[in-house]
């Protein structure tokens, strides 16, 4: 026994209760020691925080910084770098930049920013690459357009100096000079119809008058007055018409005569061989109207076919106007047909012959009756 010791024991069981023990050691007056015990009752879950609150208090320290840690390359990860990356882009775009990609993915708010992002980017290149197009587009057609009329006007003039400076000494020379000027007008004023034609289906500016017509008849009669002119130019003319009279299509009449009369115009031009043959066929495949024009003329070059339907395209290169054309009427008739809501293509042997083929959406009999 030490009087004046103090001393902190482990805490015991009495009962069912759990108490801190503390001895406290002393020396009465008459100087014979003595001894106290305090006991102090626990909560046994305060007892353990106390004793491992050292250890519990390093653990959350750690847990959070961790967290923190987490949370902050999670925020940078899914915003600020997104951010990051937008702005970024959204500079590449004020300096006329757009050729790239913005890689921005997610399913959140931001990750949708970023979708609408390069939505916008690959819409502003589309727009650009496609005003770049309609500018080259537009050299080229003044070039043309400059060479074709340059063509008849150099021919007209100098049939007329020849008049004046009186090299057509005869009647007949005159006349046949007059004739020539004639002609030549005439194809310039030709080829300026087909270019206004052109340049109003071009920019949708010309309207379409449809109306539904059992195609039937409507064909019918066409193929008759067709026959009679291409017999009459010594062509054998076939045609096999596979089309039920009730099956209508809704077309603009003189717009669609307009197609068939450019392409049998190339038909005619084109053909090379003695026993000249055209044929025509109509049937149906639902829910299409398929029509087929053939002849059996030089063909077309496997390079030149796929752009026999552009503007100004002649698969003949040389300009001669026997059979060079404006170059304009298949354009046209891809035109008009794609304003019906059709297709046209063209497939061809060189030296074999040429086959074009339209279709065209028949009207269903719930379609007709709601028009």
């Amino acid at each position: 026994m030490r009087p004046g010791y103090k001393d902190q024991q482990e805490a015991v069981h009495i009962g069912s209760n759990l108490y801190d023990v503390v001895q406290l050691d002393y020396m009465n007056a008459d100087n014979r020691p003595g001894t106290v015990f305090v006991l102090n009752k626990v909560n046994p879950m305060v007892k353990l925080a106390r004793k491992f609150f050292p250890a519990l208090f390093i653990s959350i320290l750690v847990i959070l910084v961790l967290t923190h840690t987490v949370l902050t390359y999670v925020v940078s990860k899914s915003i600020i770098r997104p951010l990051l990356l937008l702005k970024k882009a959204a500079n590449r775009i004020k300096t006329g930049d757009l050729d790239f990609h913005v890689n921005v993915a997610g399913k959140d708010e931001i990750g949708q920013l970023g979708l609408a992002f390069e939505e916008m980017r690959h819409q502003l290149q589309e727009s650009i690459q496609t005003q770049l197009q309609y500018e080259e587009n537009r050299k080229e057609l003044i070039s043309n357009i400059s060479h074709d009329l340059k063509t008849p006007l150099t021919a007209i003039k100098g049939y007329v100096d020849g008049i004046e400076d009186g090299i057509a000494d005869t009647p007949e020379k005159i006349h046949r000079y007059i004739r020539t000027v004639s002609s030549k007008a005439e194809e310039m004023d030709r080829l300026i119809d087909e270019l206004f034609l052109y340049s109003k289906l071009d920019l949708k500016r010309l309207p379409f008058h449809f109306e539904i017509v059992p195609i039937q008849a409507f064909l019918q009669d066409w193929v008759e007055e067709l026959h009679f002119d291409l017999e009459k130019r010594g062509f054998h003319f076939q045609a096999d018409m596979q089309i039920q009279r009730a099956t209508q299509v809704s077309i603009d009449r003189d717009k669609l005569k307009r197609v068939f009369s450019n392409i049998m115009e190339n038909c005619v031009k084109y053909m090379d061989k003695s026993d000249k043959r055209i044929g025509l066929r109509a049937y149906e495949a639902d829910p299409m109207l398929i029509i087929e024009v053939t002849d059996n003329g030089q063909g077309i070059d496997a390079e030149a076919l796929p752009h026999i339907f552009e503007r100004f395209y002649r698969a003949e290169r040389s300009r001669n106007t026997m059979t060079g054309g404006s170059g304009l009427g298949l354009a046209i008739a891809k035109q008009i047909v794609e304003g019906h809501g059709g297709t046209i293509r063209a497939q061809s042997s060189k030296g074999e012959g040429t086959r074009i083929t339209i279709g065209l959406p028949i009207k269903t009999w719930i379609e007709t009756v709601k028009s």
